[in-house]
C-alpha cells in the first residue's frame, strides 16, 4: 500500500491510497475460496463449482465486499502510517474494483487543530457585582400577582383599555383572499399591551366595546420572527367577543399560601431573595467565562474542523426543535426553516466550538483528570436536577458508555474553566442596575 497526504488546510487533509494489484489479486481469491466452499449451485456439488461460474454469478458482490475490506483496512494503515487522528468519519467515494489494476482512492479528513501551549493565566477580568434590592423582591411578589390574578368580565360598560383581556375572532386578508398564515381564529384571548400578534394591532383594538367589528390592515416589520409574514401588509377583519378585566389579589400570607410551600409572606420573600441571588451569582459566572474566551480566542489563532461546527449547529437546531415542541409548536407553524436556524447561528457553533478546543487543550495541557468522588458529585448533582434517585441515575450512565464519556468531557471543562478563573485577575464593579431577567425559579 501507498499513501500520500495532501494539505487542503492546518485541519483538513486528504488521502491518496495507492493499493497494489497482487493485494488485490490475493484478496480476491480469498473470497472465491469462501465462498467456493459455502454457495449451492444447481448442477455442481457443494465446494465444486468452479471459479468462472462463480464469477458469473456473484462477480459483482465480491468485488463490492472486498473494495470495502481493502478500503477499511488500508485506511486505518494509512493513519497509523502518517499519524493521523481524524474526527468524525472521512469522506470516501469508492471506485469499483479492477481484478487486474491496483485500487486508487481517496478519503478526505478533518483532525483537530494543534494549539500549542495556552497562556490561559493572568486575565484581566471584569466581575460585576448584582446586589439584591427590595425593589427587586418587590417586582418579583407583582409577577406573581399577576399570574395568579383573575380574568373576571367588567364591572361597568366602557372601552377596552391597556392591560385589558379582549376575546377576538379574527381573519387576515391579502388582495381580499384569505391569507393562510394569519388564517381565521375564533376566540382568541389576547392582553393589550403585550403586542400578542403585533403593537400595531393591539392600537387597533383600543377603544373598541363588546360587540364591534374592526377591519384595518397592519404591516409587518421586516424582521418580524415568522419569515412568511415579514415585510407583508395584511388586511384584517376582527369582531371583538368581549372584554375582560384584571383582578389583582392581595399580597399577603394567604397570597404566599396558595403558592403551595410557604407559610407566610416573608418566607416567600425570603425564597424569593435566595433565589435572586443564585440567578445573579449564575448571571455573573457566565459573564466572567464570556469574558474569559472572548480573551483566549482572541490569543489562540487556529481553524475549527468544519465537522465541529456542523455537529454544534445539529445541537442548536435540536435544542430549537425541542423546545418549539414543548409548547406544541413546530419550525413550520413559526414561518422558520432550519435552513435559516443554520445560516444565524453558525458564527454561534463555531465560537462555541472553539471553547471545547480551548478547554480540551487546556485540559491535555494541565493533565486534568476526574477523580471517583468528582464523578459521583456531578452525577449527584443532574441527578437531584432531574429530581431521580442517585443511584438508579448513576448505573443508567454507567451502562451507557457514550452518554457517560460525553458527561466526564463536561466536567473536565468544568474543572479547566474554574482553573482559568482561579488563576484571572478579578476587578470587581458592582452593577449600577441590576438585569431583570436573572432566573428566579
Amino acid at each position: 500500500m501507498q499513501a500520500t497526504v495532501e494539505d487542503i488546510s492546518s485541519v483538513k487533509k486528504v488521502l491518496h491510497i495507492e493499493i497494489p494489484v497482487e493485494k488485490i489479486t490475493s484478496e480476491l481469491d480469498k473470497a472465491y475460496n469462501t465462498l467456493k466452499k459455502t454457495a449451492k449451485i444447481k448442477g455442481f456439488r457443494q465446494g465444486k463449482a468452479p471459479r468462472s461460474v462463480l464469477e458469473r454469478l456473484y462477480k459483482r458482490d465480491v468485488l463490492a465486499d472486498v473494495s470495502s475490506s481493502l478500503i477499511q483496512d488500508s485506511f486505518f494503515e494509512a493513519l497509523k502510517e502518517k499519524a493521523l487522528e481524524p474526527i468524525g468519519n472521512p469522506q470516501i467515494d469508492p471506485p469499483e474494483l479492477s481484478a487486474d489494476s491496483p485500487y486508487s482512492y481517496d478519503a478526505t479528513i478533518e483532525i483537530k487543530p494543534a494549539l500549542g501551549a495556552i497562556d490561559f493565566k493572568g486575565l484581566e477580568l471584569k466581575k460585576t457585582v448584582y446586589d439584591v434590592t427590595d425593589d427587586m423582591v418587590d417586582g418579583q411578589l407583582k409577577m406573581l400577582q399577576s399570574n395568579l390574578a383573575q380574568k373576571t368580565p367588567l364591572k361597568e360598560k366602557r372601552p377596552a383599555a391597556d392591560g385589558d383581556f379582549v376575546i377576538v375572532d379574527y381573519e387576515g386578508f391579502q388582495d381580499g383572499k384569505s391569507f393562510e398564515e394569519v388564517g381565521k381564529t375564533e376566540n382568541f384571548t389576547m392582553k393589550l399591551g403585550d403586542g400578542a400578534i403585533l403593537d400595531a394591532f393591539d392600537k387597533e383594538i383600543l377603544g373598541s366595546n363588546t360587540g364591534d367589528d374592526k377591519e384595518f390592515s397592519i404591516t409587518f416589520p421586516e424582521d418580524y420572527h415568522n419569515e412568511k409574514l415579514a415585510g407583508q401588509i395584511v388586511d384584517f377583519k376582527v369582531a371583538v367577543k368581549d372584554i375582560l378585566e384584571e383582578e389583582l389579589p392581595d399580597i399577603d400570607d394567604e397570597f404566599a399560601k396558595k403558592l403551595g410551600k410557604f407559610e407566610s409572606l416573608e418566607a416567600l420573600k425570603t425564597s424569593i431573595r435566595e433565589n435572586l441571588v443564585q440567578g445573579y451569582e449564575k448571571r455573573t459566572e457566565q459573564e466572567l467565562n464570556e469574558q474569559a474566551f472572548t480573551d483566549l480566542i482572541g490569543k489562540v489563532d487556529f481553524e475549527v474542523p468544519e465537522i465541529l461546527v456542523n455537529f454544534e449547529l445539529e445541537n442548536i437546531v435540536a435544542d430549537a426543535e425541542r423546545s418549539f415542541s414543548y409548547h406544541n409548536m413546530s419550525f413550520e407553524d413559526a414561518g422558520i426553516s432550519r435552513e435559516s436556524l443554520t445560516e444565524k447561528y453558525r458564527d454561534t457553533a463555531e465560537k462555541q466550538a472553539r471553547r471545547h478546543l480551548i478547554l480540551g487543550g487546556i485540559i491535555e495541557q494541565e493533565a486534568l483528570t476526574l477523580s471517583d468522588e468528582e464523578l459521583d458529585e456531578g452525577l449527584r448533582e443532574m441527578a437531584d436536577a432531574y429530581r431521580q434517585p442517585f443511584e438508579g441515575f448513576k448505573n443508567y450512565f454507567m451502562t451507557q458508555q457514550d452518554k457517560l464519556a460525553y458527561f466526564k468531557e463536561t466536567l473536565l471543562e468544568k474543572k479547566a474553566m474554574k482553573l482559568i478563573l482561579e488563576h484571572a485577575n478579578m476587578n470587581e464593579v458592582k452593577a449600577e442596575e441590576a438585569p431583570k431577567e436573572a432566573d428566579t425559579e
